[in-house]
């Protein structure tokens, strides 16, 4: 049974080796100093995101979505990333898991995973489903999509611009919290 209040898109979530809470205003120079790094945004279709300005439109987009939650790592406190739900681009009882980016540090291991067991587990409390808009192009995030199970929704292709490009996206559904 679906929770009767109003979702919280920014909630606080706590993991083992993570937190998510809230973004706020003054968490923009520890997030502006992990997403500074070209490597991150290389296989993105926003290529170019690690550039100040296009940066500062992106915070500035996230602080405006009201979903936008900042990751620390859980030991130091130290910001690693971002990621947000958003419920305007999908279907009725749907809500989108995305805008996610983490420091390289944390590529590869289980923090990702963590990160959208926690996100999933929330959101499905009050929906049927989490999607996952992912570039048809980014072979990593697609691969990561894969790993924890998430569904390739045939026959939905948006396609966004990115970087000042039309760019064609994949739709991943998940519904059922991660094990």
């Amino acid at each position: 049974m679906k929770e009767a209040a109003p979702f919280d898109s920014q909630p606080t979530l706590v993991g083992e080796t993570v937190t998510l809470s809230p973004l706020r205003d003054d968490d923009w120079e520890a997030l502006f100093a992990v997403a500074a790094d070209p490597l991150i945004w290389a296989v993105h279709p926003a290529h170019d995101r690690w550039q100040e300005p296009v940066f500062r439109r992106f915070f500035a987009d996230a602080m405006e979505s009201g979903g936008c939650l900042v990751i620390r790592d859980k030991a130091s406190g130290e910001v690693i990333g971002s990621s947000r739900y958003d419920a305007r681009r999908v279907e009725p009882g749907e809500v989108e898991i995305g805008w996610t980016f983490l420091a390289r540090t944390y590529w590869g291991g289980a923090t990702n995973r963590e990160i959208k067991t926690l996100m999933i587990a929330h959101a499905l409390r009050w929906f049927d489903a989490a999607v996952f808009m992912v570039g048809d192009g980014n072979i990593r995030s697609r691969r990561a999509m894969e790993k924890i199970g998430g569904e390739l929704l045939a026959g939905r292709t948006p396609v966004f611009d990115m970087a000042g490009t039309p760019s064609p996206h994949v739709v991943y559904a998940i519904r059922q919290p991660l094990s």
